[in-house]
């Protein structure tokens, strides 16, 4: 227990002595902060918890001030990543880096995307997976995630799969400027994508149709279309002279069926 929550580093620290109560009085009167620590303790029970752990103290506690002596603060208010993010820009302004903002694309699309419990018992395991495929930042990158996933719990149900293809949509609409990709009533709007984009999916489809004054393409819905396909389908109309889907989306289609019980 002393090693998982990193007693180690941290008894003689400064000019302190570190101290650790895992056992107490049922009378005893503990803090919130107290019972979060033995509360995180009981739960990440398994052989490499200890990142677990430390994630979560950091949660409790606060990240603090990294670049100064104070440790306070509440991590939580704004996430892990989020953090991450905020003290990369803090310490590119103190080198006086430029910081490149980071593009947002908001995705709407009638679709189930998620990671399934039943896939993915461990809920710390889902969201490891989850952040891994929102950051991913190249398809090679994403390609990775998928394998691993694969190989770790079994054949990408569905919802997975559609998962890794919005993914991938949202990596082709960074690359294309789009900055949002949404449903109204029975069409697909995609802006903003610049006229040479948009007119050439216009000549390629027969159900698109270019707003040159806004910059906003218009696909018809296809009624039949959904999940990882419907996903596929609008990425190929921002990347016409790509693929349809990618290598490895290609790879785990005929792995898949060549897996599934006839």
């Amino acid at each position: 227990l002393a090693q998982l929550y990193q007693l180690r580093g941290r008894v003689g620290r400064s000019a302190e002595r570190a101290f650790a109560y895992f056992f107490f009085p049922p009378q005893a009167s503990l803090t919130d902060e107290a019972h979060g620590r033995l509360a995180a303790i009981s739960r990440f029970t398994a052989l490499g918890s200890g990142t677990a752990i430390a994630m979560k103290d950091l949660e409790i506690r606060g990240a603090g001030n990294l670049l100064g002596g104070e440790q306070h603060g509440h991590i939580a208010a704004v996430g892990f990543d989020t953090y991450l993010k905020l003290l990369t820009e803090a310490v590119a302004e103190m080198k006086g880096e430029p910081i490149e903002p980071e593009r947002e694309v908001r995705i709407d699309l009638p679709l189930r995307a998620y990671i399934q419990p039943e896939w993915v018992g461990q809920e710390a395991l889902r969201l490891e997976l989850y952040r891994r495929i929102a950051t991913a930042r190249d398809a090679d990158a994403l390609a990775r995630v998928a394998a691993e996933a694969e190989d770790r719990y079994g054949v990408l149900p569905d919802p997975v799969r559609t998962l890794l293809a919005v993914a991938s949509l949202k990596l082709a609409a960074l690359e294309t400027g789009v900055e949002e990709i949404s449903t109204v009533r029975k069409e697909i709007r995609i802006k903003p994508l610049e006229p040479a984009a948009g007119h050439s999916a216009v000549a390629l489809r027969d159900d698109a149709v270019y707003h040159e004054a806004t910059r906003t393409l218009n696909i018809e819905l296809p009624a039949r279309l959904g999940g990882e396909s419907l996903a596929f389908f609008v990425r190929q109309a921002l990347l016409p002279d790509e693929p349809s889907r990618p290598d490895w989306a290609r790879v785990a289609v005929a792995d898949t069926a060549r897996r599934r019980p006839t």
